[in-house]
């Protein structure tokens, strides 16, 4: 049968594939557009399936955060390559389903595929970006953050990482807590505080610095007292109010709050692209 340009252009305009695919879809639908629009999903699938073993180490992150600073969500998504990051279409539909992670309270990936957006779940739109770019496409990561202290968010240029911070109280300098945003960025500590590091990491540690010290030629019994001076200079490189501060040296993270009388972090939340 014959396919108009119009209706080319209108399956065009609702799932965004080529236009060729679009004239084979409808003539392969016998012009019926809704079937055309499912065959279109179906090729989305079928792509997005062909290329599940390929790697997609670049995307975005991106955060959205409450007038309040009482809740907010991060989101990672992924794709094959830079180009495809940088692209308009890709960015505005990343923040589309970081806005529907946040609307409906969503806190992992898995869940966020069943909300539906304009009609569609998630799960399918994603499979029309993959029909159309022909990349592998996926959500990694959904993070949601609720307080009844004060949150900061900080995305580092390029949206390749971001970092959301949960103070435990009232925040009245947001430069403060974009410093601390900074700090986690750069520095990436493992915890808040000492008690936030898992116990096996630091059992590790003191294996580790135990077994040095023994191959340094030091009793046993001395080696592991000092293996805990050593698990004292680890706290302060990786526990964040241990460490010192980026911007000033003399004293630590704990120090520069205290000294602009800023509540201490209970939590926060570091989002590296491609990172667990």
């Amino acid at each position: 049968m014959s396919i108009s340009a119009k209706d080319v252009k209108k399956l065009r305009d609702v799932t965004g594939a080529g236009m060729m695919d679009c004239k084979k879809a409808l003539a392969e639908a016998d012009g019926d557009m809704d079937k055309a629009v499912e065959i279109l999903r179906k090729k989305g699938q079928k792509v997005s399936e062909k290329r599940a073993e390929r790697e997609a180490n670049e995307g975005l992150i991106l955060t959205r955060i409450s007038d309040d600073r009482k809740k907010a969500s991060a989101i990672e998504i992924n794709c094959e390559t830079d180009f495809v990051a940088r692209n308009d279409d890709f960015q505005n539909q990343a923040k589309t389903f970081l806005d529907a992670a946040y609307d409906n309270d969503i806190t992992s990936a898995d869940d966020l595929m069943s909300v539906e957006i304009d009609g569609l779940t998630v799960e399918k739109h994603l499979e029309q970006m993959v029909g159309k770019i022909g990349e592998k496409i996926e959500i990694a990561r959904v993070v949601l953050v609720e307080t009844d202290g004060t949150l900061i968010d900080y995305i580092h240029p390029g949206n390749q990482l971001g970092v959301l911070v949960d103070f435990d109280g009232d925040l009245s300098d947001d430069n403060v807590g974009k410093d601390i945003a900074m700090q986690i960025a750069a520095m990436n500590p493992l915890s808040a505080t000492r008690d936030g590091v898992d116990a096996s990491v630091v059992e590790k540690e003191l294996e580790i610095a135990k077994e040095q010290l023994i191959n340094e030629g030091k009793p046993e019994e001395i080696a592991e007292k000092a293996a805990k001076g050593k698990l004292r200079r680890f706290y302060e490189e990786r526990v964040l109010h241990e460490q010192k501060f980026v911007k000033d040296n003399g004293i630590s993270v704990k120090e520069y709050l205290e000294q602009n009388n800023a509540p201490l972090v209970k939590n926060f939340y570091r989002l590296q692209l491609g990172e667990a």
